[in-house]
């Protein structure tokens, strides 16, 4: 349905009082138009600010449009888009840069006209050219002998189904757009990704490079066998020689012609283009004559006999009369055949033993097309190399020896013959499809002319190929037909032989033929390597990019005529074609399933003007494409594929990164929605289970990584296996720090490259950290690909900090992943943990098992020791008992556990023996809770936090008191032991914070001899009173102080847990100091959150004294099993 355009004017009503107005007026009344242009001068010149883009030649002036003022330079207007739309032109490769080289030379600048070929000019006769040509004239005579009349048909039928299905595909993707230089190469590019529009390109770069070397080879076999056999250099003394100086000629001469041809393509393009013409009317002469021999056969057949000898046809352009003797004036006489047969031209000579057993007969070669030797031709007759041509109407005596027939003048087959070889070598003939494509910068309209002419162009040749395929088998003699060369017709071109008015018209028409199709591939190789090469997907090939000043692809021409050379020496016609035919299925192939995926994907872009495609046929052609390949030659295929697969994978790793919107990229996205929605149907299931990571980062002041490491730890453990979300998040609004989260996710992005982590990275701009930090948590991912594990580092300075922040945003990450239901690793010391190039060469992974959570904590150094920084690491699994527990049974359940499991590790069981809770877990409760206090007043006023300050010290100096009060000599065994205090001066450190608060802290230690440490709150004023108190006490005094009034009244839950987490890290710090990594179970947060600074006192605790520390939290279900 078409679409209506209205152009609506708009004036403009009010007075342009602006300055910008008031400049545009001065410089139309000196003769300027208010656009910078003069008057009757063509040459713009800006002078008004308010131009919009002086490329584009569009401005703003006015207030009709001043809503849009402010997009103008990013959107522009519609007069001025249509203005570019119209004057833009696609220039064919070359033109660009010829004429900037001539601007550089001061030469006018070329004027480069509409292209103006239509249909039939541009795309039919082109294809026409490259599809009809040495096959054809060489080759299709032996197929339809060799295989006969029906499976000809059959190889033609699917030769020809193929490119036209690939036609159809190809027209579909051509229309659907602007197809510039490159053609095919950029039509598989462009749908289906860099990858494999490289690899797919340089196939089909070969193949058509290998057509040239084809075209060569059949030009210099016209040369030498029909046109001027004296010009060979290599002459074969014997018969058997004959096959070996041909191809010594071939290679000879077919360099001669290859340099010749390159140095025309060198010296110029248009001479070729020029000569395309004639070496077209060449094509369509030759064809011509053929049908017109055809026709006169019917009605007088031409006169070439063939001479049999009983039943075999013999090479009779070494003798003139098909006779064994003959009798001149009564005197019988032997012919030049006899001494071909025996050792003398006497009568009673000893002859060969078949030639003696069986007479010689004379057969016209070409009977007519009413002759009814058709029904002889239908089917085929396939041999060895060697094996003689003969007939099947003649009777013949066997001879007893047979050895010396290959020194004999007999026809015979040259190459083995079977029916996939003979699909091999016709294919080539049907190529050439593209030649309209490849030139639709210079049609009229190449959305029209596209389909018909190529589609026509193939529709006429397979007419041509099929009616010539039955007329051949319906006119030319069997025997005739499987001649190769043409021995039994006197060196002539078997096909030649059924034109009119004469042979020569096809053996020229041929030779020129084949020149003109070896100069196109040429001339067509090296610019379809250049565009590839300035596509900068394969690094490699970007000097063949460059050329001469007027874009002329020299150093690609050069590659092209080495390439060409190696076919050249291969030499045989029969054994190059079934290699170009491998290349250029496989392009056909692709192109078929570039249609294919961009049909089933329906995206919006994909809008072809040709209309009758459907994905059916696309994926028909395609599998007929691969079914070919492997019938021409499964080891051709498969080496063909190899390379495609090579290129492939070095574009993939080593090419530069291009995003052309590919169909690739759309079904990639299909898939991947696909597998999402079943995923997100159910859960995965335990044997499936892995950790999908989200790993929170902390970035510096300059949007670095600061903790690299952790990226390191990530990758040991996923291997790029599994999900892997990178983020961070910064304050702000995303308005003000936008440009900021686009920094940090590319040093995200490099960092996780460095580190070799394979994942995903996303930035959140939040108004504050902790909310930025929940919503990835409960966000990150998609459907079935959600994290299910959260791996952060340990708040290691949270005790310094001047604010709760940083454990306060911990503990609320550890409640909200609790709430997810999702595990949670806390890595403590995170920048000792080794780096990717680190071995361990020895050491042990300690897991203490203390909670059963899931099994994630046996489950993490399985997938730690898959990497090779933990190989060699031995995994010890620690488990705790009670005082009621059968450490004995216990073990032994334990090692069968893990032998189900199939997991490798030591196991040991350490008992904790029920002990009174002792003096230095209640002062480390009691300074726990000073502390608490101390940090819930930091909110009050200066005032009231001074004198918070000093109530709490005053406490604390009545304690004291009544520990003096209390000194016993010995103390009883109900008594509750503490180590003693001393006071030190010189370890007396004040910490002041003259900002926010006016208090100190005093860390005091221990006796040397205690390794307990006591922390006490000081005011200022009250430490020097302290000190004076201390140096009157006795410093010697060992005894110990009764607290037990003091201790009473401390929370007994905050005890109890205090005292859980100094026994087991005495148990851990005695047995895992050494390891190279602890695992260790995360105990939870309270519930109530008044306690959460107590929270972060157990968990340092707990880990005091160790440097590798995982904390490890399940996330609720199990993630482990013993099934298969």
């Amino acid at each position: 349905m078409p679409t209506n355009f209205m152009v609506v004017p708009v004036e403009d009503g009010g007075r342009r009082e602006s300055r910008h107005g008031s400049v545009c007026l001065e410089e139309a009344r000196e003769g300027l138009t208010p656009g910078g242009y003069s008057v009757g001068d063509d040459t713009p010149r800006e002078s008004c600010p308010f131009i919009n883009d002086e490329d584009k030649g569009a401005y703003y002036d006015g207030k009709n449009m001043a809503l849009f003022e402010e997009e103008m330079d990013s959107h522009p207007m519609v007069s001025s888009l249509l203005n570019k739309l119209a004057n833009y032109t696609n220039l064919t490769q070359g033109v660009i840069e010829h004429e900037e080289a001539e601007n550089e030379e001061g030469a006018k600048k070329v004027t480069v006209t509409a292209p103006q070929m239509g249909t039939f000019i541009g795309v039919y006769l082109p294809c026409m050219q490259n599809i009809l040509g040495v096959i054809l004239f060489l080759r299709l005579t032996w197929i339809v002998g060799t295989a006969g009349i029906m499976e000809t048909f059959a190889i033609v039928f699917m030769c020809c189904a193929c490119t036209m299905l690939t036609a159809i595909s190809m027209s579909a993707i051509a229309t659907n757009g602007v197809v510039p230089a490159g053609g095919s190469y950029y039509m598989i590019s462009r749908s289906l990704g860099p990858e494999f529009g490289g690899a797919v390109g340089l196939c089909f770069y070969l193949g058509t490079t290998f057509a040239g070397s084809m075209y060569i080879l059949g030009t210099i076999e016209i040369l030498l066998t029909y046109i001027v056999p004296s010009w060979a250099v290599f002459v074969a003394e014997k018969q058997e020689d004959e096959k070996g100086a041909l191809l010594n000629n071939m290679r000879v001469y077919g360099t001669c012609c290859l340099a010749l041809m390159a140095l025309v393509v060198f010296v110029g393009v248009k001479y070729v283009n020029k000569l395309a013409l004639v070496f077209l009317s060449c094509v369509v002469l030759s064809i011509m004559a053929i049908y017109a021999g055809v026709i006169k056969t019917a009605i007088e057949p031409p006169d070439f006999p063939i001479c049999l000898l009983g039943n075999r046809s013999l090479k009779n352009h070494n003798f003139d009369k098909c006779l064994k003797t003959e009798v001149i004036r009564n005197v019988t006489h032997t012919t030049q055949l006899w001494g071909l047969f025996c050792d003398s031209a006497a009568l009673n000579a000893t002859c060969d033993e078949y030639f003696t057993l069986n007479n010689v007969t004379e057969i016209q070669g070409i009977p007519g097309l009413l002759s009814g030797v058709i029904s002889d031709n239908m089917w085929g007759d396939y041999g060895p190399s060697g094996m003689l041509v003969e007939t099947k109407n003649h009777a013949s005596v066997p001879a007893q020896d047979s050895s010396n027939d290959m020194n004999k003048p007999y026809v015979s087959n040259d190459i083995a013959t079977f029916f996939t070889l003979l699909v091999g070598i016709y294919f080539p003939s049907v190529t050439g499809i593209m030649a309209g494509s490849n030139r639709s910068g210079d049609l009229r309209d190449a959305q029209r002319s596209i389909p018909i002419g190529t589609i026509l162009a193939i529709a006429t040749t397979s007419f041509i190929y099929i009616s010539c395929v039955g007329l051949f088998g319906a006119c030319i003699e069997g025997v005739v037909l499987r001649d190769k060369f043409g021995d039994s017709v006197n060196k002539n071109l078997v096909i030649g032989t059924l034109a009119w008015p004469s042979p020569w018209v096809i053996v020229i028409g041929s030779f020129f033929s084949c020149c003109g199709a070896g100069l196109q591939s040429l001339t067509g190789a090296p610019r379809l390597l250049q565009a590839i090469a300035r596509d900068g997907i394969v690094p490699f090939l970007q000097v063949f990019g460059h050329g001469k000043a007027n874009g002329e692809p020299t150093w690609a021409l050069l590659m092209t005529a080495g390439i060409c050379e190696i076919g050249i020496l291969i030499a045989s016609l029969d054994a190059v074609a079934p290699i170009l035919s491998m290349f250029f299925l496989m392009c056909y192939l692709f192109v078929n399933l570039a249609c294919a995926v961009q049909t089933l994907l329906c995206t919006p872009n994909w809008r072809p003007r040709f209309k009758f495609y459907h994905w059916t046929l696309s994926f028909l052609g395609m599998s007929l494409c691969l079914s070919l390949m492997f019938i021409s030659s499964w080891y051709y295929a498969l080496v063909a594929m190899l390379i495609a697969g090579c290129i492939y994978k070095y574009i993939e790793y080593r090419g530069a990164e291009k995003e052309w919107g590919d169909g690739l990229r759309g079904l990639s996205l299909n898939a991947a929605r696909y597998a999402l929605i079943r995923l997100e149907e159910s859960p995965p299931h335990t044997k499936n289970w892995r950790p999908q990571l989200l790993v929170l980062l902390k970035l510096d002041s300059d949007l670095g990584v600061k903790h690299p490491r952790l990226l390191s730890f990530t990758t040991q453990l996923k291997a790029g296996k599994g999900l892997t979300i990178v983020s961070s998040v910064l304050e702000g609004t995303y308005m003000a720090r936008g440009s900021d989260a686009k920094r940090s996710e590319q040093n995200l992005k490099a960092a996780m490259s460095a580190e070799r982590t394979k994942g995903f990275c996303h930035v959140v701009v939040s108004s504050n950290l902790r909310d930025g930090f929940s919503h990835l948590i409960q966000s990150a991912g998609l459907g079935g690909m959600k994290h299910n594990a959260v791996l952060m580092a340990w708040p290691g300075g949270w005790k310094q900090a001047q604010d709760s922040y940083p454990w306060k945003n911990f503990i609320e990450t550890v409640r909200e992943t609790t709430s997810a239901h999702q595990a949670l690793l806390v890595a403590k010391n995170i920048d000792h943990f080794p780096s990717n190039q680190a071995r361990l060469g020895q050491g042990t992974i300690d897991v203490w098992w203390i909670v059963h959570d899931g099994g994630l904590l046996m489950l993490l150094p399985f997938l730690l020791r898959q990497h090779k920084v933990w190989r060699k690491c031995k995994m010890r699994i620690f488990t705790v008992a009670n005082m009621d527990d059968n450490s004995i049974q216990m073990k032994k359940d334990l090692q069968s556990f893990l032998y189900q499991l199939r997991l490798d590790a030591e196991v040991e069981v350490v008992e904790m023996h029920e002990s009174d809770i002792s003096a230095f877990t209640y002062e480390k409760t009691l300074v726990m809770e000073q502390r608490s206090q101390m940090l819930k007043q930091m909110q009050l006023s200066r005032n009231e936090r001074e004198r918070e300050i000093q109530s709490i010290t005053d406490e604390s100096r009545s304690s004291i008191k009544r520990k003096r009060s209390s000194v016993v000599d010995v103390p009883t065994p109900n008594t509750l032991q503490v180590p003693g205090i001393s006071i030190w001066n010189d370890e007396a450190q004040l910490i002041h914070d003259r900002n926010t608060a006016s208090h100190t802290t005093i860390n005091d230690r221990a006796v040397p001899t205690t390794p307990d440490r006591v922390h006490m709150t000081w005011t200022k004023d009250k430490l020097a009173t302290e000190r004076n108190r201390s140096r009157e006490a006795n410093m010697g005094v060992k005894d110990l102080f009764n607290m037990k009034p003091e201790w009473e009244s401390l929370n007994q839950t905050n005890v109890r847990r205090m005292h859980t987490a100094v026994k087991l890290n005495e148990v851990v710090v005695n047995k895992s100091q050494g390891a190279q990594l602890v695992l260790l179970n995360m105990p939870g947060p309270p519930k109530n959150k008044g306690g959460d600074e107590n929270y972060m006192e157990f968990l340092e605790v707990l880990m005091d004294g160790l440097d590798r520390v995982l904390l490890v939290r399940g996330g609720g279900r199990e993630v482990i099993t013993i099934y298969s």
